[in-house]
């Protein structure tokens, strides 16, 4: 008898991998639906990623991070043999859920996930407002403390009032150079 239920149709699973093999788990499970002629029954594999804006040596860098490391998105039809294929692909540690049993993500999960991932330039999320005491952790002004006094949400640029020589001076910064005090 069979474990699995067919009867749910194609849904999005979990498993779990390896951290930092993820990618390396969606080309062989590719290849193996492809071997295994598989393609009715397991229709996509899915690394989540999102674009982030880094810093590094005082330069901006949009660059994309995994949401969940460790894991692999798979869109399959959930049967024995399906099953099979997916749990014995090299790196693959088992699918998420109790048991030997698979459980499916909820759509509206699935459909914010998507949504997270489409996001073309990541927005700026600063957390500070004018007045606030900060402190400078990157660029020429390291370690340096000041106030802000000016936000520039749209290009994520910061004011901040900096003592130097005994008078304020006013620096502008990117705003993950600071953090608030």
């Amino acid at each position: 008898m069979s474990k699995q239920n067919p009867n749910l149709g194609m849904r999005w699973y979990v498993i779990h991998t390896y951290s930092g093999y993820e990618e390396n788990v969606k080309r062989n499970l590719e290849q193996r639906i492809e071997s295994f002629d598989m393609q009715d029954k397991i229709a996509e594999v899915l690394v989540p990623k999102e674009k982030k804006i880094k810093i590094k040596g005082g330069k901006r860098l949009v660059i994309e991070e995994k949401i969940f490391p460790g894991y692999v998105l798979v869109k399959m039809q959930v049967t024995d043999d399906s099953w099979y294929v997916v749990r014995n692909t090299p790196n693959v540690t088992g699918f998420v859920g109790s048991g030997t049993v698979p459980t499916p993500i909820d759509e509206k999960e699935m459909s914010s996930l998507m949504s997270r991932m489409t996001v073309e330039a990541p927005t700026h999320k600063i957390d500070v407002s004018i007045n606030d005491p900060v402190k400078i952790v990157d660029g020429p002004f390291k370690n340096f403390e000041g106030k802000v006094s000016a936000v520039d949400e749209s290009r994520g640029k910061i004011k901040v009032l900096v003592n130097m020589f005994g008078r304020e001076t006013p620096v502008e910064l990117d705003a993950l150079q600071v953090k608030k005090i």
